[in-house]
Protein backbone atom coordinates (compact mmCIF):
# COMPACT_ATOMS: atom_id res chain seq x y z
CA UNK A 1 0.00 0.00 0.00
CA UNK A 2 3.18 2.24 1.19
CA UNK A 3 4.31 1.62 -2.80
CA UNK A 4 1.19 2.03 -4.66
CA UNK A 5 0.60 5.13 -2.35
CA UNK A 6 4.21 6.65 -3.27
CA UNK A 7 3.88 5.57 -7.27
CA UNK A 8 0.56 7.22 -7.44
CA UNK A 9 1.85 10.52 -5.93
CA UNK A 10 4.79 10.72 -7.58
CA UNK A 11 2.63 10.61 -11.12
CA UNK A 12 1.53 13.62 -10.35
CA UNK A 13 3.77 15.82 -9.00
CA UNK A 14 6.49 17.93 -10.86
CA UNK A 15 9.05 17.22 -8.42
CA UNK A 16 8.86 13.49 -7.77
CA UNK A 17 12.10 13.05 -5.74
CA UNK A 18 10.46 15.32 -2.86
CA UNK A 19 7.46 12.48 -2.19
CA UNK A 20 7.76 10.83 0.83
CA UNK A 21 5.37 8.20 2.52
CA UNK A 22 5.71 7.50 6.35
CA UNK A 23 3.79 4.17 7.44
CA UNK A 24 3.13 3.87 10.74
CA UNK A 25 0.68 0.29 12.65
CA UNK A 26 -1.93 1.64 15.11
CA UNK A 27 -2.56 -0.76 18.03
CA UNK A 28 -5.85 -1.75 16.47
CA UNK A 29 -4.41 -3.04 13.16
CA UNK A 30 -5.06 0.19 11.32
CA UNK A 31 -2.31 1.31 8.80
CA UNK A 32 -1.31 5.47 8.52
CA UNK A 33 0.30 6.84 5.83
CA UNK A 34 1.41 10.20 5.62
CA UNK A 35 2.49 11.88 2.57
CA UNK A 36 4.46 14.88 2.06
CA UNK A 37 5.10 16.23 -1.44
CA UNK A 38 7.23 19.28 -1.96
CA UNK A 39 5.72 23.02 -1.41
CA UNK A 40 4.20 23.86 -4.82
CA UNK A 41 2.91 20.36 -5.47
CA UNK A 42 0.06 20.28 -2.94
CA UNK A 43 -2.08 21.43 -4.74
CA UNK A 44 -1.96 18.74 -7.26
CA UNK A 45 -2.25 16.29 -4.55
CA UNK A 46 -4.94 17.68 -3.42
CA UNK A 47 -6.87 18.56 -6.09
CA UNK A 48 -9.95 20.44 -7.02
CA UNK A 49 -12.53 20.34 -4.35
CA UNK A 50 -10.11 18.04 -2.36
CA UNK A 51 -11.32 15.07 -5.47
CA UNK A 52 -7.62 13.93 -6.06
CA UNK A 53 -7.13 13.58 -2.76
CA UNK A 54 -10.02 11.59 -2.65
CA UNK A 55 -9.43 9.48 -5.24
CA UNK A 56 -6.06 8.49 -3.90
CA UNK A 57 -7.92 7.80 -0.83
CA UNK A 58 -9.83 5.22 -2.79
CA UNK A 59 -7.25 3.69 -4.18
CA UNK A 60 -5.30 2.54 -1.54
CA UNK A 61 -8.29 1.87 1.03
CA UNK A 62 -9.47 -0.89 -2.44
CA UNK A 63 -5.82 -2.03 -1.92
CA UNK A 64 -6.01 -2.49 1.75
CA UNK A 65 -9.29 -4.49 1.13
CA UNK A 66 -7.12 -7.52 -0.91
CA UNK A 67 -5.04 -7.48 2.44
CA UNK A 68 -7.56 -7.42 5.21
CA UNK A 69 -6.42 -4.19 6.23
CA UNK A 70 -7.53 -0.82 7.13
CA UNK A 71 -5.73 1.87 5.71
CA UNK A 72 -5.74 5.99 6.77
CA UNK A 73 -4.39 8.23 4.32
CA UNK A 74 -2.96 11.56 5.66
CA UNK A 75 -1.26 14.67 3.50
CA UNK A 76 0.85 16.32 5.98
CA UNK A 77 3.02 19.58 5.44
Amino acid sequence: MKELLEYLARQLVEDPGEVAVEQFDEDDGTVVLELSVGDEDYGRVIGKGGRTANALRTVVKAAAVKEQRRVLVDIVD
